[in-house]
């Protein structure tokens, strides 16, 4: 039986573990999947060794990054971002990608338009990485914001109503808003949106945080990070394939 998995820690509900399940029950596949949750990242050749038949492994918090001097080959997108979150093993070999962008691009695509030439990014951590990475291949121009002022990043007292109107794609790469806290939103004007407006939330549970909620009630197009978790697992699930 093929064995793939996640690490990270800690895993709690892990979405990872019930989709890949479900696809494999689904699709009558001779595979299982499982979690390690293990709490430091040198525990990872440990897992390798006791589990000699693992072909693939999603990486979750807090490993994206601290994994990368454990893999054999990067491809450009986890030498770019400097982060990982899903690993292809063979024969010994850990090659590391990022699928975060390409779930987080598929789903964007869905309602971007042509006017949609400016972002405003919020949060500066590992999420925003792979945000940027998207963001700049699509030639959009982008402000981070973050929580205080910093080298390429303005922050949140920064923005007014006449950043918001000239930024009509806003991203909330930050955990603002993420269950339990669903009555919190990252500190945007939100009276400056319009219909002319599409905010992304990363963010899947809850289906429409606070933030998506204003913005749908300003007429813009809203968007969650369920689509983007599913679109990166298959992503994933093909590298493994290969």
């Amino acid at each position: 039986m093929k064995l793939y998995g996640l690490i990270g820690y800690p895993l709690g509900h892990s979405f990872s573990k019930k989709y890949f399940t479900q696809k494999f029950e689904k699709e009558l596949l001779n595979c299982r999947f499982e979690n390690f949750a293990i709490e430091n990242i040198e525990l990872l050749p440990a897992v390798l060794q006791n589990n000699p038949s693992l072909l693939g492994l999603c990486v979750t918090i807090p490993y994206k990054e601290k994994v990368i001097p454990f893999l054999h080959e990067l491809s450009p997108g986890v030498q770019q971002i400097g982060a990982c979150n899903s690993i292809r093993i063979s024969n010994g070999r850990l090659t590391g990608f990022n699928t975060d962008t390409i779930g987080f691009k598929q789903s964007l695509m869905r309602q971007l338009q042509p006017y949609h030439t400016r972002a405003l990014v919020l949060g500066t951590g590992g999420a925003s990485r792979a945000v940027e990475y998207v963001l700049q291949q699509l030639g959009i121009d982008y402000t981070l914001v973050s929580r205080s002022p910093k080298q390429g990043a303005i922050s949140y007292s920064m923005l007014n109503a006449a950043i918001i109107k000239s930024n009509l794609l806003i991203i909330n790469a930050s955990p603002v808003g993420t269950f339990p806290d669903v009555n919190k939103c990252p500190d945007i004007p939100y009276e400056a949106i319009g219909d002319r407006h599409f905010l992304f939330d990363l963010i899947y549970n809850p289906e429409k945080t606070l933030f998506l909620e204003k913005g749908a009630e300003r007429g813009a197009a809203v968007q969650n990070g369920y689509d983007m978790l599913i679109a990166q697992a298959e992503a994933s699930w093909e590298l493994w394939n290969e």
